[in-house]
């Protein structure tokens, strides 16, 4: 049988096995063995070793390395030495409880020698990082130039580098100039529009007297010039303030108004429609100016001509906007919060909207277009609905046709929304509209 020993002692190196063949005589003196908890196998303590007994042997020789595995047999007297590879047995019995090991020769490198190769590891980056970094500009510089070589270049090759300013400029002259045919100032407007969408561009085409250039381009008789003079504005007032209040004092209202009151072809009006929210979004001045001039009047009899339904729900959206707008700026008022403006709380307090639009008859008007045959018409109905159920609670109970058109839409809306659950589909787009309806239903109740 073989016994595995494992020293303890200065007599065996640390990490050398011994593994001794006794035969079963020999055996015969040992005390009894325990349960060895750490391998499982049968062992005896003897003389400060622990002796495992293995179901396999090995043996020695001359000196031994650590870690090496050495038998020998008692009744014969040969050993054998089983060489490891040298690295894999550098860790000593309690290197052996942890884990491996580095091999690492202490007597090599002192702490100080690692940290000055450290430092020196670090500065030979930080050189390298900034030879680099050198490289790397000079490739940039290589690829790119400044900008007056490049206008040097291309002026000996005939082409002109034009800012944004200078670009608007040109196309201003093209549609103000009375030899540019029809198609060349539509040209001209529509290539503008392109750049006023930027806020600074819009600002910049103010500068230089472009804005109102376009402006009185709405006085025009030719229905294009309108209808892209108006596209042109609607996308320079958007969130601009400045460009809005110089549009204002410019007469860009009144002449969009006019418009709009006149017959004129549908896609100029759906124009003129865009430049008017436009300029009245988030200008409570603008608004109030709307409504001394009959603005209301105005887009009602937009409203309920004949074949313009898409007008109809874009004024509705208008109206939508402008009056949860006012709602906004009246909670802000009654909370009275630090980031309220003072002045902008008196100008939407001198806006008169909800009142006109009950004196007017939006109430009516606008409950009536939910005869509309689209969804996205009806929702947007169902949301200006909502909004002025405080202004026009009582004329909505008076009218029986809006009663007849919830109750046949939520009869609607309830099937759709029903196969929107059996379809299993994520959006409840039919719900919400049937929840709008069960809303308005039961507050007229």
């Amino acid at each position: 049988m073989n016994i595995f020993i494992t020293g303890r002692r200065n007599s065996i190196p640390f990490g050398v096995t011994i593994h001794v063949l006794l035969t079963s005589s020999a055996v015969g003196n040992w005390p009894a063995p325990f349960q060895d908890g750490s391998s499982g196998n049968a062992a005896w303590a003897a003389d400060g070793f622990l002796f495992h007994l293995l179901p396999q042997s090995s043996e020695p020789g001359q000196a031994v390395p650590a870690g090496s595995h050495v038998r020998l047999n008692l009744q014969t007297g040969a050993r054998e030495v089983k060489l490891q590879e040298e690295d894999k047995f550098r860790s000593n019995l309690k290197g052996l409880k942890k884990g491996r090991r580095l091999d690492i020769n202490t007597n090599t490198y002192t702490s100080q020698d690692l940290k000055s190769a450290l430092a020196k590891f670090k500065e030979g980056a930080e050189v390298e990082s900034s030879k680099e970094d050198k490289a790397r500009q000079a490739k940039v510089k290589r690829l790119f130039r400044p900008i007056e070589e490049l206008k040097k270049d291309f002026e000996e090759l005939n082409v002109i580098i034009e800012t944004d300013m200078q670009i608007m400029v040109r196309l201003i002259n093209k549609f103000n100039s009375s030899s540019s045919s029809l198609e060349e100032k539509i040209a001209a407007l529509f290539d503008l529009e392109y750049y006023v969408h930027q806020m600074d561009n819009a600002q910049d085409l103010l500068s230089f007297g472009g804005l109102q250039v376009v402006i009185n381009g709405l006085n025009s008789t030719e229905p294009l010039v309108k209808e892209y003079a108006a596209f042109v504005l609607g996308a320079a007032f958007s969130s601009n303030p400045k460009v809005q209040v110089e549009a204002i004092e410019g007469g860009a209202l009144q002449k969009l108004l006019v418009i709009l009151a006149t017959e004129q072809p549908l896609p100029a009006k759906k124009k003129v429609l865009f430049a008017l929210c436009s300029l009245l979004r988030h200008f409570p001045y603008a608004q109030q100016q709307f409504l001394k001039l009959g603005g209301l009047q105005v887009l009602r009899s937009l409203v309920q001509a004949k074949g313009t339904e898409m007008l109809a729900v874009r004024v509705v959206t208008l109206l939508y906007d402008l009056v949860t707008e006012k709602q906004k700026f009246a909670e802000e008022e009654a909370e009275l919060t630090q980031e309220t403006s003072p002045e902008k709380l008196q100008q939407y307090r001198q806006v008169p909207l909800l009142p006109g639009l009950r004196e007017q008859g939006w109430c009516e008007i606008i409950a009536h277009l939910l005869a509309l045959p689209e969804h996205d018409a009806r929702e947007k109905v169902l949301q200006t609905l909502g909004a002025l159920l405080a202004t026009c609670r009582d004329r909505y109970r008076q009218d029986p046709q809006l009663n007849r058109t919830l109750v046949s839409l939520q009869a609607e809306y309830q099937a759709l929304a029903a196969l929107e659950l059996q379809d299993g589909e994520d959006e409840s787009y039919f719900r919400e509209l049937l929840g709008s309806i069960n809303s308005l239903l039961k507050e007229l109740r």
